[in-house]
């Protein structure tokens, strides 16, 4: 590894395939990092026992900016919320033995850190059985699934902890959304509408949206609304700042107005009404 400020080094690590889609339909398998205390002390990995590597699924142009705009997910909801798994981009060379050759691979990748880490940065604890939703912290829970509604995730579930960790800190439990390959913002030639949970609005798309959020009071409803709104300007800062990593100029303009599809429903008293607080779940 070389972070660009020193020469290239190296530290011993455990190494295993990850994840059940991707292990069977992908050529590049996710991989999971297990890390020494005394190999990573005084390097960029300090603090580090666990990562997750996420890769493109196939080779090809739109393999990398799959990675981008799933690693754009995670830092739009580093903007909204305190409580988000950190990440760190990667450019990743492969050798693979193809015979007697090698083949070179460039690509893209992204590191997520382990929740423990998470948990130890906002002084909290990982709950590790399954609370139900409307248990969770309120207005923590809506600023999750409107956040999965922006991004045109089905693919989770905050009751069954699925692509969700639950966190308890200072007296609320809180759910931490990872994993955003399924969601229209990425949008790959895998992604599928998920039932994990009962979705309320029928959707034949991952491109289109289902707020799948649990009935709250109207006014948490407004206050989360109004924090996405204050927000607006930071988040397409965000988007605006990783378009130099995308290949095609196209994939960055789609996810682009797809976030913007969001704000003209937010913007809307009527559209807002029409698609989130009409459509929250009592069950």
């Amino acid at each position: 590894y070389n972070d660009a400020n020193t020469v290239w080094d190296s530290i011993d690590i455990q190494l295993r395939a990850r994840g059940n889609f991707r292990r069977d339909n992908c050529y590049y398998v996710p991989l999971r990092i297990k890390l020494k205390k005394s190999e990573t002390r005084g390097t960029l990995f300090q603090g580090n026992k666990k990562l997750k590597v996420v890769l493109p699924c196939l080779e090809g142009r739109n393999g990398n900016d799959y990675v981008i705009k799933e690693y754009l997910a995670y830092r739009l909801y580093e903007v909204i919320s305190p409580y988000h798994f950190k990440t760190r981009l990667l450019e990743i060379e492969f050798l693979e033995e193809k015979g007697h050759r090698i083949k070179q691979h460039q690509i893209q990748g992204f590191l997520i850190e382990d929740i423990d880490n998470v948990a130890e940065r906002v002084n909290g604890k990982q709950i590790k059985r399954v609370i139900h939703p409307l248990q969770h912290d309120a207005v923590f829970a809506v600023e999750n699934a409107f956040f999965e509604y922006m991004i045109g995730n089905t693919d989770y579930s905050s009751r069954v902890q699925h692509n969700q960790r639950l966190l308890f800190v200072e007296d609320k439990i809180i759910a931490v959304p990872y994993d955003f390959d399924m969601s229209g913002l990425v949008n790959t030639h895998y992604s599928t509408v998920s039932n994990i949970q009962n979705i309320p609005t029928k959707i034949e798309s991952v491109t289109e949206r289902a707020y799948k959020g649990y009935e709250r009071d109207e006014a948490i409803l407004q206050e989360v609304r109004q924090t996405y709104l204050d927000h607006k300007e930071q988040l397409f800062a965000t988007i605006d700042g990783l378009q130099t990593y995308f290949r095609d100029p196209v994939q960055f303009r789609t996810a682009k107005e797809f976030v913007e599809s969001f704000f003209e429903i937010i913007e809307d008293d009527k559209k807002f009404n029409r698609n989130i607080i009409n459509r929250t779940r009592v069950k």
